[in-house]
């Protein structure tokens, strides 16, 4: 079987659950898969899709079973693994100064830009404007995670992380109908480093006070900070 696929105990692994609760799930059509010999495989790019869609609406355990099992996939140790480690003063804004959907997205690869991981702006500009075609990254509570529907292994050397702040909200197509201010743009080199940062930024919005402290800061070393500090409550709690 090629590689882009996965067997249930990988999948299981992936999610940090036990492979049986994969195998119903499987059996009941709740996740994308397909039946060899068998025995049910699961395409990669179809599992990165599925977690995408749900990501930011999963519980806080299942958000911790897939921070975890992530990294059983990965096999690194987890807590080893920070989004604040990718943060950097030249990729925060404050105050962006961006009025529309497409203001913002082009003003946070303007951002991207000041990493030397970044190997074309507009590459990276046209995979997040037809990721927001498929479906608006908003979450609830003022917050959205731009990011590309694929990873872009040719386009970065690393991982990226920018956030950004706009002193009026943007309406950026939020389930709730609300503005949107707090912008944490992500793109990674393979699809197992972009589910676990989403799992983690998710994290951190549902159990700490996170955006709220971030609406607050004036500064990136502020941002950075806060960022550190309530990333590894996070991990002391594991």
């Amino acid at each position: 079987m090629p590689s882009t696929y996965f067997d249930i105990k990988e999948v299981a692994r992936l999610l940090g659950v036990d492979w049986r609760q994969v195998n119903k799930m499987a059996q009941r059509g709740d996740i994308p898969c397909q039946k060899v010999s068998g025995m049910f495989r699961f395409n990669q790019a179809q599992i990165t899709d599925w977690l995408q869609s749900r990501v930011t609406t999963l519980s806080e355990k299942d958000l911790s079973d897939l921070d975890s099992g992530h990294s059983a996939q990965r096999k690194f140790n987890h807590k080893l693994f920070l989004v604040s480690n990718m943060l950097s003063y030249n990729l925060i804004s404050t105050e962006l100064p961006a009025r529309t959907r497409s203001s913002t997205i082009r003003e946070l690869v303007n951002l991207a830009g000041n990493s030397d991981a970044l190997y074309c702006k507009e590459t990276l500009l046209t995979a997040l404007n037809q990721r927001e075609e498929i479906s608006s990254t908003a979450m609830a509570g003022g917050v959205a995670i731009p990011h590309p529907k694929r990873p872009l292994p040719f386009n970065i050397e690393k991982p990226l992380l920018i956030i950004a702040h706009t002193t009026k909200g943007i309406g950026f197509g939020a389930p709730d109908g609300k503005m949107t201010d707090l912008f944490f743009m992500t793109c990674s080199p393979d699809d197992q480093t972009h589910i676990h940062i989403l799992a983690r930024l998710c994290r951190l919005f549902h159990k700490t006070t996170l955006v709220n402290d971030l609406r607050a800061a004036a500064s990136a070393e502020e941002y950075i900070d806060l960022i550190t500090q309530q990333e590894q409550k996070i991990l002391d709690e594991i």
